[in-house]
């Protein structure tokens, strides 16, 4: 990046705002980036986690030969037993010694199976835990509880347009048990689902906001979400296709 030299460029700022750029640039200068890097590294290698997700997609299959896609997915899995079981990766920050770095991984094992995994690679993996599918209760805690849940972002969408939207508990608990309804009738997706059924429940709302409810109030109701999703919800034809 230092090849063409340093190019300074002008710019004309009132001084309220050149006063903040030149206060960013001299504490900038008083950061140890080596220093830095040096810390970085000694942290990512002693206490770094790394999650390795959908490793189920590289198992060789049960019934399949030893040609095509399965001799590359064993390909993948040996291309990971290294960096596994501690070695030297090379970065853009310098070398990090995997040793003692923490692997996770998951995947949905529906096709293939652990023991299907190449045999040094499961070893790398000794304990194994099985998850349950979401519930419920799980659903709500998942719209309800984290700082960025769906509701709350909906909440603050509308807000930003000028209508305050209110879900009552009774909404919530319905958005949860039809979510967890369609998700044991057409397939498991887990807590992707919320997000489908939120925009079908909401999307008379999202469309008509900009223009014609500015400074309203709206509230969504147990009744409201069993008004427009019950038939979805209830037709699997219909709920494989919209949900």
């Amino acid at each position: 990046g230092q090849m063409g030299g340093k190019k300074s460029k002008k710019r004309r700022l009132p001084v309220s705002e050149a006063r903040e750029l030149l206060a960013q640039e001299e504490a900038q200068k008083l950061i140890d980036m080596d220093k830095v890097t040096k810390q970085a590294l000694e942290r990512v290698q002693q206490s770094g986690i790394v999650f390795i997700d959908e490793i189920d997609k590289v198992a060789t299959r049960s019934n399949g030969g030893k040609s095509g896609p399965d001799v590359s997915r064993e390909g993948v899995q040996r291309d990971l037993l290294p960096i596994v079981e501690g070695s030297g990766v090379m970065t853009k920050y310098g070398m990090v010694k995997t040793d003692h770095i923490l692997f996770i991984a998951s995947g949905a094992f529906h096709i293939a199976k652990p023991s299907d995994l190449i045999p040094e690679l499961q070893g790398r993996f000794p304990i194994r835990v099985e998850l349950q599918s979401l519930t419920e209760e799980d659903f709500f805690k998942i719209l309800t509880v984290p700082k960025n849940a769906l509701i709350k972002q909906y909440v603050a969408l509308m807000a930003s347009e000028g209508v305050k939207v209110d879900f009552t508990e009774g909404a919530v608990r319905e958005v949860a048990r039809m979510a967890a309804a369609v998700n044991e009738e057409v397939e498991n997706i887990g807590a992707r689902r919320l997000h489908t059924i939120l925009t079908t429940l909401l999307e008379d709302l999202l469309f008509d906001v900009p223009d014609a409810m500015r400074d309203d109030s709206f509230a969504v109701d147990e009744a409201l979400v069993q008004a427009k999703l019950a038939d979805v919800v209830e037709n699997r034809d219909l709920s494989q296709y919209i949900l």
